[in-house]
């Protein structure tokens, strides 16, 4: 038998049991199964996964229980993101492939520059998001739901102020800016529409900065799939608008409005449906604000604040770099091919994300040994699934663009494609050690490194933006990036041999799987 515990077990030890292989196929089918171990170790493992795929949850009092509900509810999220993901890929290749020529290359070079300008805004939440996100996992890990509300009225208050307060900053300095100058735009339309589609974009983020809180509450107590669908609605609804807006012939800034507000219109719809009827102790109340938790929550948001501030150099930037060196068409022969990658990194994300708050919650359990095996099942089966596919799509890149928007763009190069297949890889493998990392707490190593990363791949970009053209921006992202999770991912290591403590991460405890 294996040594091996992945082939020992197709979940850890803890999961339900699968059925043996001559009760899963007939009798012909047993001996090919002898013959070929391999279709023997896919048929129980997709058992095992199929057996979590029920609405009805496990009994959590028992260790076994607790574990099986984390792959659940793991499962649930990771389907649902699926599905979500696939709506919102079909609504952002619809999208794009009207926009792009209703627009024109400059416009829409003109929306994708604005997308990146305001996603470097991603930070403006001061990391207490994401904070929310692992206090709330850490209070459904000691069934503390009275705690939970105190965090959750105490982010939503605080985030309402930091928006109002941002809105009335942006709308002071907003008359005072020469947005085509900012953005590098020459026509007569692109010049009349970039302050205000700035605008609009503006205050739709800004609105969803603290109705974002329902979603990190889900996100806490591992019901990430209540989230999926809201989204998948938005975007849907995006799709409706912006064919309706393009319909009576309006212009970028109400087509920003379309595709920003049906996601607006998704978020509100979740709140509604989750403070009206599933957690309705959690709607955010002034009398549950509460000091002592919005400090904390702060203080675990600060280094999410770090790193998100050093994320947004890391791939929006790209667009702003190549918009000053090149150009607005630049832009657009850039963002259309990185769309595809970025892709595959999302769906790559489906299946990370949902354990974030797992390993908060059985970090405070104490369930340490579950953190290792299944981090380990994370980052190998991760792997193993997308870098080739990005290799896969690398090689037909120029094709799948050309089918994606026809001859609106020059066909892209293939050392832009391999190197944006060779950064999809590297997202790959950040997207399963970061989120171990943030679920066990351990955010201010990932932090810094994340910033030392960003200032060197600014100054790498910058540079081979001008000697290599649009192939260098990415294989100078791929250079500071690959350093950076190498790093990373030796420290996560590290950590995860020691002994864990579920209040500051280090203790011994009995395993569930091997690492």
């Amino acid at each position: 038998m294996s040594s091996d515990p992945l082939l020992k077990n197709p979940l850890p030890a803890a999961e339900p049991p699968s059925l043996a292989t001559d009760q899963v196929l007939p009798l012909a089918g047993t001996s090919v199964a002898r013959r070929f171990p391999g279709v023997n170790r896919i048929v129980n493992r997709a058992r095992s996964l199929k057996g979590l795929l029920r609405l009805t949850p496990f009994d959590t009092s028992t260790e076994q229980g607790r574990s099986r509900e984390r792959y659940r509810r793991a499962a649930l999220t990771t389907l649902s993101s699926v599905m979500s993901r696939a709506v919102t890929a079909c609504a952002s290749l619809i999208t794009v492939r009207l926009t792009v020529r209703y627009l024109g290359t400059e416009r829409y070079g003109l929306w994708m520059t604005i997308t990146s300008v305001v996603s470097m805004l991603v930070f403006a939440d001061l990391g207490m998001g994401n904070g929310l996100v692992n206090a709330i996992s850490e209070a459904h890990g000691k069934d503390d739901d009275e705690a939970a509300q105190r965090y959750m009225s105490s982010a939503f208050f605080i985030l309402l102020a930091v928006a109002t307060l941002l809105l009335t900053i942006f709308s002071l300095i907003y008359p005072f800016v020469s947005w085509p100058h900012v953005f590098n735009v020459s026509s007569l339309t692109a010049v009349r529409e970039s302050g205000p589609a700035v605008f609009v974009f503006i205050v739709c983020f800004l609105m969803n900065l603290p109705l974002d809180v329902v979603q990190r509450l889900q996100a806490g107590y591992q019901e990430g799939f209540a989230t999926n669908s809201w989204r998948a609605v938005g975007s849907i609804v995006g799709v409706v608008n912006v064919v309706a807006a393009m319909h009576f012939g309006y212009g970028l800034p109400m087509l920003i409005l379309s595709v920003v507000g049906g996601q607006l219109e998704g978020v509100a719809g979740n709140w509604i449906h989750e403070f009206g009827w599933t957690h309705r102790r959690m709607y955010p109340r002034w009398a549950y604000y509460d000091s002592a938790a919005a400090k904390k929550i702060m203080s675990i948001g600060i280094w999410y604040f770090v790193g998100q501030a050093s994320a947004v150099l890391l791939i929006p930037v790209d667009n702003i770099i190549i918009a000053q060196v090149m150009g607005p068409e630049a832009v657009t022969r850039y963002s259309i091919p990185m769309r595809i990658f970025i892709l595959v990194s999302m769906v790559s994300a489906m299946f990370a994300i949902p354990l974030w708050p797992a390993y908060g919650e059985s970090l405070a359990r104490g369930d340490i040994g579950w953190i290792r095996s299944t981090y380990r099942r994370s980052i190998i089966y991760n792997l193993a699934v997308f870098a080739p596919l990005s290799l896969v799509i690398a090689v037909l890149g120029k094709v799948l663009v050309h089918i994606w928007v026809g001859s609106a763009i020059p066909p892209p190069s293939y050392p832009l494609l391999f190197g944006m297949a060779v950064w999809t890889v590297c997202a790959v493998a950040a997207n399963a050690v970061n989120c171990c990392l943030s679920g066990i707490n351990e955010v201010k190593f990932q932090a810094i490194v994340a910033a030392i990363v960003a200032v060197i791949g600014v100054a790498l970009k910058l540079f081979m933006a001008r000697t290599f053209g649009l192939g260098g921006i990415i294989w100078a992202a791929v250079l500071a990036n690959s350093g950076g999770i190498m790093i990373v991912a030796a420290h996560l290591q590290k950590r995860l041999a020691g002994d864990f403590q579920p209040a500051q991460g280090l203790r011994r405890a009995g395993e569930t799987g091997d690492l």
